[in-house]
């Protein structure tokens, strides 16, 4: 099976890597700089214009930034993206996060071509991008999905097909909310314990086997406590994926309130220069309000 991976960034890399190292050799990539393509090649894939990866490849898989990008890519003007060039019976998988409603908007271009498609966003950051553990949430066929499964496991630990396409990114919506009001309200806490005279990370290791317990804690209170806000997931990222939330929200009427707290949150660090830094640093929107530094 001949697999095409075009968009190589913080998550793409790492998951083609996965792909060459579960046996799809036969990888062709594609991304908008050369760096990511070069390193690519040197684990064994060979780099290829987005045309012929639509020619010649079996599946098409894409981790781009947003629901534009992706109608670019697979679309193009006039016609002439990488669909144009795939044969019926071709399959798309696009792990990028973007609103369900282009998802379905994308899958409908793609059947007039006899191309099938597969929306499977991902969670798990960088980390599990790298060691290949991600969680897909995945929209589709059910035979689609089966013809697929095996693809998706060689990138990630959990792979759960959540209903027909647009599903996977709805359920990628919801992994997004819980996630931001998570990360709010761990460093809402480390600010109040640091405030109260109790070292934040004494609290985090008190409280994570407990109820309040999750992987977002893991993850991201000792980078919070270290002052380590490099990105795993961009705060510009979540930005765009909770406008997305919000317009699917709006568009379903579900009423989203903490979603446009946090948002409002993101937003304010995006305009302070911070938006390329990881979401963790929600903290230090705290921190300005309290002129403390969590465990510092």
């Amino acid at each position: 099976m001949k697999i095409g991976f075009i968009g190589l960034g913080i998550m793409g890399k790492p998951m083609a890597k996965n792909l060459l190292k579960a046996g799809y050799t036969d990888l062709l990539v594609n991304n908008r700089s050369q760096a990511p393509i070069q390193e690519l090649e040197a684990a064994g894939a060979r780099g290829a214009s987005q045309a012929e990866i639509g020619e010649s490849c079996d599946v098409v898989i894409t981790m781009l930034p947003n629901s534009p990008q992706v109608k670019e890519v697979m679309l193009g003007d006039a016609n002439n993206g990488v669909a144009s060039h795939m044969k019926p019976g071709g399959i798309f998988i696009d792990c990028s996060s973007i609103n369900p409603v282009a998802s379905k908007e994308i899958a409908a271009a793609l059947a007039e071509k006899g191309v099938e498609m597969l929306d499977a966003p991902v969670s798990g950051g960088e980390p599990k991008a790298i060691d290949g553990t991600l969680s897909f949430m995945v929209g589709g066929k059910q035979e689609i999905f089966d013809q697929c499964k095996d693809i998706l496991s060689a990138m990630g630990a959990s792979v759960v097909r959540c209903g027909e396409v647009g599903a996977g990114n709805t359920t990628k919506l919801a992994n997004q909310i819980i996630v931001a009001c998570n990360i709010q309200a761990l460093a809402e806490a480390l600010t109040l314990a640091q405030k109260a005279g109790v070292d934040p990370a004494s609290v985090f290791a008190a409280i994570k086997g407990g109820l309040a317990g999750s992987t977002v804690m893991n993850a991201k209170a000792p980078m919070m406590i270290e002052g380590n806000d490099k990105p795993g997931f961009k705060i510009d990222l979540h930005i765009k994926d909770l406008n997305n939330v919000l317009d699917c929200a709006h568009a379903v009427g579900a009423p989203v309130p903490m979603t446009a707290e946090v948002q409002e949150i993101l937003q304010w660090l995006h305009n302070r220069g911070e938006g390329q830094k990881d979401h963790s640093a929600i903290a230090h929107y705290y921190e300005y309000l309290t002129g403390i530094e969590i465990g510092r």
